[in-house]
């Protein structure tokens, strides 16, 4: 037997490895590829484009980016909870389909009398001043019962509504901070140029996204002087006949925008380069329900006069010339001389209004105070920015030359439809956003329940309930609310009742497959 030789071991291990990689080398150079392509791939980069030719780019990114970042925080979520006077659906229609399916309906269903429900309209706003003042959309917080307006910082407080006016769709709510808020500056909408970039901050809801909150979108100045009819559609079925009556009062002079807005976004702010409010995204027009291009917003000036008036006097002072007037066409230009196709021409003169005996049935109104105005949404928006008593100098072509007259404004007769109405209190289960019903015996035996209690028959879309996740326990048997058992609906309105606004309250609820589940739910203020 040979004695062991640990050179000539090494020396065997060497030709093995060396033979080894060989063979690898030659297989993968067989097919086509090389072992080191095999191993690890390389990767080719392509030099950066340098900076300098990408620098006006780099330098718009920076400026959304800083504008971003110095805005959100002016900007709010509101959430409106309001009352609707409803046809209720029946008790049996409420109950969980697998219920329904199992007993069908009662022989005999009475019919039940319309009741007041709860909705919830969410939608987007912005601080305009550090002790609390927040410009929205009326149609956000109009008739509600209670609102709440959640910061960037996920703080959370209860509003006030100061005043809506309709007829501009524009509101003011007030909040009760702690410490100054950061206030969003309110630039000129007069001086927004078509083409000039904008940003668009707010609370867009979009299928099964509902809360996409603080979401910034960017897009151009559109075109400006949108008269959409929006608001006189709006008021004209509305169920108030005063309102419907008064509808041609709406003010629609709407800046439109290509930068991304959908529903939700109402009442937050659009921003120009500066970092200033120039707007308040408004509308959308659409086929689909959801942004398809055009955004539309109010402009600042109209928001900032509306808001000055709601908060010194409570409601909107709208002052008024009493004429009735239509945009200038091709033909109205050629027909009275006009220098350039623009203008509002006076079709009527009401004859006890303020204009009486100053201006005349086919004078066309030129300019306000020397500022041009091209169309009659401009005349309104421009007329709306004085209080009624002041006097306006107005530029008008008569016979072919411009005249100037002086007219005292007076008062609109919408006014008194401007002001706060005031709320009733919320039931504490409306206020939460639940209903409840007498759990009989058979429904409690068949249910897999002890007799007696209430079941959980409803809970409102958007309520405090739905949001803590109290939807899914609907056909459970409600048993205990905080440390009290809860047999019945006044068991409930007590236990409730005793829990202030914003505090935490506990659900606990029996499910018919049996086990218990918890929900725990923020009282609203």
């Amino acid at each position: 037997m040979a004695a062991y030789d640990p050179l000539t071991a090494k020396a065997r291990v060497a030709v093995l490895a060396f033979f080894g990689s060989f063979l690898g080398i030659a297989l993968a150079s067989g097919l086509g590829w090389t072992a080191r392509e095999y191993a690890m791939p390389v990767v080719s980069e392509a030099p950066a484009v340098a900076a300098t030719e990408v620098q006006p780019a780099l330098d718009l990114s920076d400026a959304f980016t800083t504008l971003a970042d110095r805005v959100t925080p002016s900007v709010v979520r509101i959430e409106a909870v309001r009352r609707d006077r409803t046809r209720p659906v029946a008790m049996f229609e409420q109950l969980p389909e697998r219920w329904r399916r199992q007993f069908g309906p009662p022989a005999d269903l009475p019919e039940q009398p319309p009741r007041e429900s709860v909705s919830l309209a969410v939608g987007s706003g912005f601080v305009v001043s550090s002790d609390g003042y927040i410009l929205t959309n009326s149609h956000v917080v109009e008739g509600a019962g209670s609102v709440t307006v959640q910061f960037a910082d996920k703080r959370t407080l209860e509003a006030d509504v100061v005043g809506v006016d309709p007829f501009t769709d524009v509101a003011v709510v007030k909040v009760e901070p702690d410490e100054p808020l950061p206030a969003m500056s309110l630039g000129d909408s007069d001086e927004v140029r078509v083409g000039e970039w904008i940003l668009a901050v707010g609370n867009p809801g979009i299928g099964t996204a509902s809360r996409l909150d603080f979401t910034v979108t960017a897009g151009i100045v559109s075109a400006r002087g949108r008269p959409l009819q929006l608001l006189q559609r709006d008021l004209g079925n509305d169920s108030d006949p005063e309102m419907r009556e008064n509808s041609r009062w709406a003010i629609e002079d709407f800046l439109q925008t290509d930068a991304a807005i959908n529903p939700g976004n109402s009442g937050g702010p659009m921003i120009n380069l500066r970092g200033q409010a120039i707007g308040i995204n408004t509308a959308i027009l659409s086929t689909s329900g959801v942004f398809q291009g055009y955004g539309f917003a109010v402009p600042i000036n109209i928001a900032r006069s509306v808001m000055e008036d709601i908060v010194e006097f409570g409601r909107v002072r709208r002052p008024r010339i009493g004429v009735e007037i239509q945009t200038v066409t091709a033909n109205d230009a050629d027909a009275y001389g006009l220098p350039e196709v623009a203008g509002v021409l006076v079709q009527a003169v009401d004859p006890s209004g303020p204009a009486s005996g100053v201006l005349e049935a086919e004078d066309v109104i030129v300019a306000l105070e020397d500022e041009s105005v091209g169309y009659s949404g401009a005349l309104q928006a421009a007329i709306a920015e004085y209080g009624p008593g002041e006097d306006v100098v107005l530029t008008v072509y008569r016979d072919g030359a411009p005249l100037a007259v002086e007219v005292l404004l007076g008062d609109a007769p919408i006014n008194n439809l401007t002001e706060v109405a005031s709320e009733g209190e919320l039931q504490a289960t409306e206020s939460l956003g639940i209903e409840v019903a007498y759990l009989g015996d058979d429904e409690a035996r068949r249910g897999n329940f002890d007799a007696g209690g209430v079941f959980l028959a409803e809970v409102v879309r958007g309520s405090a309930a739905h949001r803590s996740g109290v939807g899914p326990f609907i056909g459970s048997k409600l048993v205990q609310v905080g440390d009290r058992d809860i047999r019945s609906e006044s068991d409930l309105r007590e236990a409730l009742g005793r829990v202030a606004g914003g505090e935490v309250v506990t659900l606990r609820f029996r499910l018919p497959e049996g086990g218990r589940r918890v929900v725990n739910v923020r009282m609203p203020r």
